[in-house]
């Protein structure tokens, strides 16, 4: 697993700290799109991982189309924690993509503050179910498009037009594999989710 980053805020530092913040960010997206290779990569403690390896069971259920390496499967979430700067912890849970799963989206949303989702332009529809549910929810999200070493290449806002997404919704490439790549689609959910919270519309009840 990839070193944690050099600016993450020791245990004993977070404990002493009265202003320090705790959040859930959700981790979401297609089947093999990365999400379990992302928190894995950028938590600080040894994730929680609930994959099992495929079998003939999952025939006709896994499209492994354009992921045929694939040999395992997240079938109940991923855990990961992550420290931003001096205050902030975010708390990441890894959803399962298949849609034989998605009954377990709302339990694992309940109390989240924002979302990431990952996006493989080889199976960019395979996203679209979690565009949808957040945007349903109006829950905060970021669309990170994971750049697989064997992706076609699209200009952003191609993608961004193909998914549909309102202007104000952030689209950023990553590699899921990369810490510092990760954590800048955390930071930027967290500022998303700042400015949501703190732009007029949202404080009209």
């Amino acid at each position: 697993m990839a070193s944690a980053p050099s600016d993450i805020v020791p245990a004993s530092a977070r404990a002493a700290s009265p202003a320090f913040i705790a959040h859930k960010i959700l981790v979401a997206g297609g089947f093999g799109s990365g999400k379990t290779t992302l928190v894995g990569a950028i938590s600080e403690v040894r994730p929680l991982r609930t994959e099992e390896t495929l079998t003939t069971a999952s025939i006709g259920l896994d499209d492994l189309t354009g992921v045929s390496g694939k040999t395992t499967t997240t079938v109940a979430l991923d855990f990961g924690r992550i420290t931003l700067g001096a205050q902030i912890v975010l708390y990441l849970f890894g959803m399962p993509g298949q849609e034989r799963f998605s009954f377990m989206w709302d339990e694992l949303a309940y109390g989240a503050l924002g979302a990431v989702i990952l996006a493989d332009v080889r199976r960019l529809d395979d996203c679209f179910p979690s565009v949808n549910y957040f945007e349903t929810m109006r829950l905060p999200f970021v669309v990170a498009i994971n750049c697989f070493d064997d992706s076609p290449m699209y200009d952003p806002e191609e993608v961004r037009l193909a998914l549909d997404l309102d202007a104000d919704v952030p689209l950023v490439l990553c590699d899921a594999r990369d810490v510092a790549s990760v954590k800048q689609v955390l930071i930027t959910l967290v500022e998303t989710i700042a400015d949501r919270r703190s732009s007029p519309a949202s404080q009209v009840r």
